[in-house]
């Protein structure tokens, strides 16, 4: 009997204990470790931060699931890994042993970075966990009681830029239907190379699409941008030109501001050598093992890609939802060859599959890889994405809730746009 630890409770770690659970049985032991007793649905974090949703109605409790479905649940989070011993060492200082490791952590976030950034002893919101778009919506609730300008965007170093474009849009409707719009200047600050870069070197029309949205909501925008520091009310960035030569400085106001932070791998892996890279994510071959500790994977957004081209202002790959769905099903076929002797075969198509909503109408962009070349690269904008995202995001919650992994009628929508989760071996 094989024990598999899972580090990591969000979109990758879930997903990854259903599809092992289902593709193993019950004759091989399995092992969550997560930092809380909850699962977050992340992508429902701009609605929270808006009061549309409430922090309880996007999360899912795990420890009564996790024993259901026979899977060993872990809240303390884990301190340390140790893969030259085959350990993970947990928070109150007990350790697990395990045969295969599956890291699914996600990632730092790096306020750091910038000096008074992020909304634990800094000055912007942030939307990356659900516990802070809570705080985020307490201040947004500050700027409707005492309206004044807002700042949203993405510190250099970024890689998740949808939700960025999601909650300025989303704040925009909000704030229409409060009557209050007039009285709130918006401005997107970015260190993306063009609007709708979105990490990816734009996904069809995202270009076009977004920078007419920005027109027709009265927003303005900077890109290039690198933001240096944030003080109370305000936040300073130095515009750069094509060759990453310092243009101009800036210094704007804000009432509220949420600001994206970079991000970096988790303090449990920081500075293992082979198995992570500078800024500490973790290191995989094609499929999805770290080539050093050959029983180690890596899944979600923990995982080292490297930029889709370099930028005048640093950015990063993003790794979405439906990639990371992906990089869980190569690692469960692959994990159960490894167990019957077999070499690895199975590669992750990473696919970007992703819903952005703009709160009364959304883009909906398919980037197949997600890497260019792409096979398929098209973006689409209409009012049913917003409804779609809402589908979306009580269809997954149920997936969680009832431990599936991949319905027959999730492939078939995807299979209709030509995304599948394996790369085609052929």
């Amino acid at each position: 009997m094989a024990k598999i630890v899972v580090v990591g409770a969000g979109i990758g770690g879930i997903s990854q204990v259903y599809e092992l659970r289902k593709t193993l049985g019950n004759q091989h032991e399995i092992v969550l470790v997560g930092d809380s007793d909850r699962f977050e649905f992340t992508p429902s974090n701009p609605w929270v931060a808006v009061g549309w949703r409430k922090e309880g109605q996007v999360c899912v409790e795990l420890p009564e699931l996790m024993k259901k479905h026979g899977v060993e649940f872990h809240n303390v989070g884990a301190k340390r890994l140790h893969p030259e011993f085959n350990k993970v060492e947990l928070g109150d200082g007990t350790e697990i042993e395990y045969d295969y490791l599956i890291i699914a952590t996600g990632p730092k976030l790096a306020f750091e970075e910038v000096p008074g950034l992020g909304p634990n002893g800094g000055f912007t919101q942030s939307i990356c966990k659900t516990g802070h778009a809570d705080t985020s919506f307490i201040d947004f609730e500050k700027l409707v009681a005492d309206p004044g300008p807002v700042v949203v965007g993405a510190a250099p170093g970024a890689s998740c830029f949808g939700p960025a474009y999601e909650y300025i849009f989303i704040l925009d409707t909000e704030l229409k239907k409060r009557k209050i719009r007039d009285k709130v200047p918006m401005h997107f600050v970015t260190p993306e190379p063009y609007i709708g870069h979105l990490g990816l070197d734009g996904v069809g029309d995202t270009k076009s699409l977004l920078e007419s949205e920005f027109r027709n909501r009265h927003i303005h925008w900077t890109t290039n941008a690198r933001i240096t520091e944030v003080t109370d009310g305000k936040i300073n960035f130095t515009e750069v030109d094509e060759d990453g030569n310092d243009k101009k400085t800036h210094e704007l106001e804000f009432r509220h501001s949420m600001i994206l932070p970079a991000f970096k791998g988790v303090e449990a892996i920081a500075g293992i050598e082979g198995l992570t890279n500078p800024r500490d994510f973790i290191l995989i071959d094609e499929y999805q093992r770290n080539p050093k500790y050959n029983n180690v994977y890596a899944v979600g957004v923990c995982v080292a890609i490297p930029p889709v081209s370099p930028t005048p202002v640093a950015t990063g790959a993003p790794k979405t939802g439906y990639m990371i769905e992906s990089m869980v099903t190569a690692t469960t076929h692959n994990i159960k060859g490894a167990i019957e002797g077999k070499p690895p075969s199975a590669k992750g198509s990473w696919a970007a599959v992703c819903l952005a909503d703009f709160g009364d109408t959304g883009v909906a962009f398919v980037a197949l890889p997600q890497i260019p070349p792409r096979n398929t690269n098209w973006a689409s904008q209409g009012k049913w994405v917003h409804v779609a995202k809402i589908a979306y995001e009580k269809y997954f919650l149920h997936k969680v809730r009832a431990a599936k992994t991949e319905p027959y009628y999730e492939k078939m929508v995807l299979k209709m746009v030509g995304a599948e989760r394996l790369k085609d071996q052929s």
